[in-house]
């Protein structure tokens, strides 16, 4: 990455954390590879949030349960980064074990090049926020991995996300008690994981004054709002982090289905990316303009292949 490269990041960087800290409403769309990742890129989105589940899904097939390591997603992280010019919020789940695992996660998502992270308080191995059965650690281990957190970033613009998944079996108020003391311990953003009604959606937003997230997950347990309602409440950010998974998976499932009942691609309903328009999206300009550039180069002087 050129030193002009990095210069932009960072900058794209500091304006992200500042337009969040002044708790102007951004919605964030979930990426979970690299096309979702380009395609997210090409709108104009503050960021884009590489989110666990279908990061998990599409890279190791299997559910968001605690399976993958961080080796695994920083891995994602540093990927999605470098081919992208969009700030990435990536999830680091519960910091991949105890404080010492938080302080090196944030140190690799920091230079990996991540604009910010995100981080829980569930008992390890986690589960997604939308599924039951989601024990959360101690408060003091909660609050203990925030503070690592954030004295471990080198730049202040690098986002701590402060999620609690209390809600689940210890009720509101708990989740409300444990976003206070994330608050006090110096995350930038919090989220309350999965309340289930407008009435929970609104009280979270009645309680704090920090910028604040809403987990929109299309068939999960919070209700899904408009940019305007999310915005009316409280909510600095409307995160959605299936939309693009559900999406392909919707759209990956028709074609297949009609190519399965009638053996051709022929006559097909289910809309397709362009496929000239695919190819630059991969970057194969850049490939013909090397090509172009570079033809006739194995040629010796005399004209005869080197």
């Amino acid at each position: 990455m050129t030193a002009t490269m990095e210069d932009k990041k960072a900058a794209r960087q500091a304006a992200l954390a500042k337009r969040l800290r002044a708790k102007t409403f951004t919605a964030l769309p979930g990426c979970f590879e690299m096309i979702s990742a380009r395609i997210a890129d090409t709108f104009d989105f503050p960021a884009i949030y590489m989110t666990g589940y279908g990061a998990v899904a599409s890279y190791l097939g299997l559910p968001d349960a605690g399976l993958a390591t961080y080796t695994d997603m920083v891995g994602r992280v540093a990927r999605i980064v470098e081919n992208t010019n969009s700030p990435l919020i990536a999830d680091g789940d519960t910091g991949y074990g105890g404080l010492l695992n938080v302080e090196h996660t944030v140190r690799g998502y920091e230079k990996a090049g991540a604009a910010g992270i995100q981080l829980e308080d569930q008992v390890f191995p986690k589960k997604c926020g939308h599924t039951p059965g989601r024990p959360v650690v101690s408060l003091e281990e909660a609050v203990a991995k925030i503070r690592v957190a954030v004295d471990t970033r080198d730049s202040k613009d690098f986002l701590i996300i402060a999620r609690t998944d209390a809600r689940n079996l210890h009720g509101l108020d708990e989740a409300l008690r444990r976003a206070e003391a994330f608050a006090k311990a110096g995350a930038d953003i919090l989220f309350v994981e999965a309340p289930e009604s407008l009435e929970e959606m609104e009280k979270i937003c009645r309680s704090f004054d920090q910028p604040l997230l809403a987990n929109q997950v299309e068939g999960g347990k919070t209700p899904v709002l408009t940019a305007q309602e999310l915005q009316d409440i409280g909510f600095t950010i409307g995160l959605f982090p299936t939309i693009g998974f559900l999406a392909m998976g919707a759209a990956v499932r028709s074609a297949y289905s009609h190519l399965h009942q009638h053996g051709s691609s022929a006559g097909l309903q289910t809309p397709l990316y362009d496929f000239k328009d695919f190819s630059l999206l991969m970057g194969f300009q850049n490939v013909w303009d090397f090509e172009k550039k570079w033809a006739g180069a194995e040629e010796s002087a005399d004209g005869s292949k080197a």
